[in-house]
C-alpha cells in the first residue's frame, strides 16, 4: 500500500507537470484527489492493515494529498500568469499610431432653419408653443372656423384615426388651444414649430408628412399693417436686406382678410427668371387677420380684439436659402447632401 501510494504520487505530479491549461488540471484534481480517485481507493483496504500501521499509512495519505494539492496550486498559478500574459499580448495596443478621427454631426438644415426663425421672432418678443400631433377634430377644424362639412376641410386631406382624431393637418390647432388657455385675457404672441401630416403623393415639392411654423398675435388694435411690418422683417432678415415683399388677396377659413405673401426672387432680383417662372417674385407663406369667429369660440371678444396669424413651411424656406430642389433630399438621410450644411454660429 506504501508503494501504491508512492507510486501515484509520482504520477500526478508527473501529469501536473504537464497539464497544459486550467481545465485539463482540474481534470487531474479531480481524478487524484476526488472521493472516486486511485488514492480513496487505496485507503479503503487500510482496515486489512494492523493497528501499529493504520496511523503511519494514513499519515503518508496525508503527506501525497498535501504534495499533489501543492504541486497543483503552484501549476494553477504559473497557468494563470500565462493566460494571462497571452490575453495582453493578443489585446496589444501599439499607442503610437495615430487615432481615428470622430466625425463630428451637423445640424440637419430643417433645424437650422427653424431655430434661426425662432431665435428671430423670439427677439420680437414671441414665446415659442407646441402642441399634440395627434389632434381633435375640433381643434383642427371645428374651433378655426372649419365646421364639419364645410368644403375647405377637402382642401386638407387628412390622416384619420378615429371620427373625433386625426393627425394634425396643420400646426394652427396650437393657436386655438393657446387662445382657449388664455380664456379671452391679455395678448397672445406665439410661433408654433412641428410637424404635420397629409395624404399627399410624395413628390419633389410635396411629402405627407412635412414641418409648419405659424405665428399668432392677438392682441387690442392689431392691424393688417402690424402684419406686413412684421413679415417684411421676417424676409429681410431670412433672405438678405435687399428683398422686397408683396401682399396678394386670398382665402383661408380662419383668416378674414387673408394675403398670400411672395419675395422677391433672390436669382433674378425681380427681373424675371426661370426659378421664378419669369414674375419676379416667389410665394413664401400665407398670412391673415384673424376671423372674428376664432377669436369667439376661443373666448375673446372680437370687438375688443383683433389678431393676425401666418403660417409658412421650413422646408420651402430652406430650399429658397440653399437652392435645394427636392423636398425628398430633407428625408432621405443621405450624408453627402447633410455633410454640405454645417452648423452656422
Amino acid at each position: 500500500m506504501q508503494d501504491r501510494l508512492k507510486e501515484l504520487q509520482a504520477e500526478a505530479l508527473e501529469k501536473v507537470a504537464a497539464a497544459a491549461d486550467l481545465k485539463e488540471l482540474n481534470e487531474i484534481r479531480v481524478s487524484y484527489l476526488g472521493k472516486k480517485g486511485p488514492i480513496t481507493e487505496v485507503l479503503k483496504g487500510m482496515g486489512k492493515l494492523s493497528p501499529e500501521e493504520r496511523p503511519k499509512m494514513g499519515a503518508l495519505a496525508n503527506e501525497v494529498r498535501d504534495a499533489i494539492s501543492g504541486e497543483i496550486e503552484a501549476r494553477q498559478k504559473d497557468l494563470e500568469e500565462a493566460a494571462v500574459q497571452k490575453q495582453l499580448a493578443a489585446e496589444q495596443i501599439d499607442v503610437t499610431l495615430p487615432g481615428r478621427p470622430v466625425k463630428s454631426g451637423n445640424h440637419h438644415p430643417l433645424t437650422s432653419i427653424i431655430e434661426e426663425i425662432e431665435d428671430l421672432f423670439i427677439g420680437m418678443g414671441y414665446s415659442v408653443e407646441e402642441g399634440p400631433e395627434v389632434e381633435k377634430d375640433y381643434y383642427n377644424f371645428e374651433a378655426l372656423n372649419l365646421p364639419k362639412g364645410h368644403p375647405a376641410r377637402d382642401m386638407q386631406d387628412s390622416f384619420y384615426i378615429s371620427e373625433e382624431t386625426l393627425m394634425r393637418t396643420h400646426t394652427s390647432p396650437v393657436q386655438a388651444r393657446t387662445m382657449e388657455k388664455h380664456q379671452g385675457k391679455g395678448p397672445v404672441k406665439i410661433i408654433c414649430p412641428g410637424k404635420v401630416y397629409r395624404r399627399d403623393n410624395d413628390d419633389a415639392t410635396h411629402s405627407h408628412q412635412f414641418m409648419q411654423i405659424e405665428g399668432l398675435v392677438v392682441d387690442e388694435n392689431i392691424r393688417l399693417s402690424d402684419l406686413k411690418g412684421t413679415l417684411e422683417v421676417f424676409a429681410k432678415k431670412m433672405f438678405g436686406e435687399d428683398r422686397e415683399i408683396r401682399l396678394r388677396p386670398s382665402f383661408f377659413p380662419f383668416t378674414e382678410p387673408s394675403v398670400e405673401m411672395d419675395i422677391s426672387c433672390k436669382i433674378c432680383s425681380g427681373s424675371g427668371c426661370s426659378v421664378c417662372k419669369g414674375t419676379g417674385w416667389i410665394e413664401i407663406l400665407g398670412a391673415g387677420m384673424v376671423h372674428p369667429n376664432v377669436l369667439e369660440m376661443a373666448g375673446y371678444d372680437s370687438k375688443k380684439y383683433t389678431g393676425f396669424a401666418f403660417g409658412m413651411g421650413p422646408e420651402r424656406i430652406a430650399m429658397l436659402k440653399y437652392g435645394v430642389d427636392d423636398i425628398r433630399h430633407f428625408y432621405t438621410n443621405d450624408i453627402r447632401f447633410l455633410k454640405q450644411f454645417s452648423i452656422q454660429e
